[in-house]
């Protein structure tokens, strides 16, 4: 499915930090991740954090989402299968998760390019972007 303008960007934005709320949130639960769980728990609030970052740039933004359209962009290659984290092993979830950053990275990173015309959303992009360098970083880290 296209992604042809701001609003279905942001609109993907959001699912993708609920669904990778939902999987660390199955994480936290599972016995095998109690080493890291105050992480998991850490990354569940970020998170909920970015899908507020990215419901204010939509508000903010609002009157110039009809003027910028979008083009050659797609969910596809950004699409992951859901999965649940409760009864997998730590090294499962440990690749999973940097499957799930890096997405998210690769995402806001493109995003953030065919926002450039909106300086403010491709900002806020970039800074989801940084958010999820980092947590990649901790991950591997690990």
């Amino acid at each position: 499915m296209p992604l042809t303008s701001f609003g279905s960007i942001l609109t993907f934005s959001e699912e993708i930090e609920t669904q990778d709320m939902a999987f660390y949130s199955d994480v936290v639960g599972n016995p095998e991740c109690t080493p890291f769980k105050s992480l998991f728990e850490q990354f569940i609030k970020e998170c909920q954090k970015n899908i507020v970052i990215i419901q204010r740039t939509r508000r903010e933004n609002v009157t110039e989402m009809i003027l910028e359209p979008v083009s050659d962009f797609v969910r596809a290659p950004f699409c992951i299968e859901k999965q649940n984290g409760n009864d997998i092993s730590t090294a499962k979830i440990l690749e999973i998760v940097k499957t799930i950053e890096q997405r998210s990275l690769d995402y806001y990173t493109k995003a953030s390019e065919k926002m450039r015309p909106l300086p403010e959303v491709s900002n806020a992009l970039k800074l989801l972007a940084k958010k999820h360098t980092a947590r990649l970083k901790k991950v591997n880290d690990i």
